[in-house]
């Protein structure tokens, strides 16, 4: 074999390797993203936030809200019912295991008045703005 073909098959064994790579990898970011939670976020008037997140499956005992330094993370786990095993499943696309969200707010959250509620899969969060950042009216005289 020539120096040039020996060069070419090295450069197609490397190209090769460099796909499957970059398949794996989209394999993987695709597994992680099937762990995150659809969110729904919105900014009320006054400026206080409601935030939703969809957590179909998962007991109100397996979910944890924190919010630390104007960060909001939601996490948890989603566990696989016993009496069900993977074998039993010719296809499953339900995703199973820890999942975590994060959520950068604006400073001025009042954390004494944070309230989460969990009812129906779905995680409702509403955060309140400190008094005096809530914007106000002032009365012209």
């Amino acid at each position: 074999m020539s120096f040039i073909e020996k060069t070419k098959e090295i450069g197609n064994e490397i190209e090769e390797s460099l796909e499957k790579g970059f398949e794996k990898g989209k394999e993987v970011l695709s597994n992680v993203a099937s762990h995150l939670p659809f969110a729904n976020l919105a900014k009320k008037k006054g400026g206080d936030f409601h935030v939703e997140i969809d957590l179909p499956g998962v007991k109100k005992e397996d979910i944890e809200v924190k919010i630390d330094n104007n960060i909001l993370t939601i996490s948890g786990e989603r566990r696989m019912r016993k009496e069900i095993n993977r074998e039993d499943y010719y296809h499953l696309e339900s995703s199973f295991g820890r999942f975590e969200r994060s959520f950068t707010l604006p400073k001025g959250i009042d954390q004494e008045k944070i309230n989460a509620e969990y009812k129906n899969g779905r995680l409702i969060i509403d955060l309140e703005r400190e008094e005096s950042l809530k914007p106000k009216a002032i009365e012209v005289k």
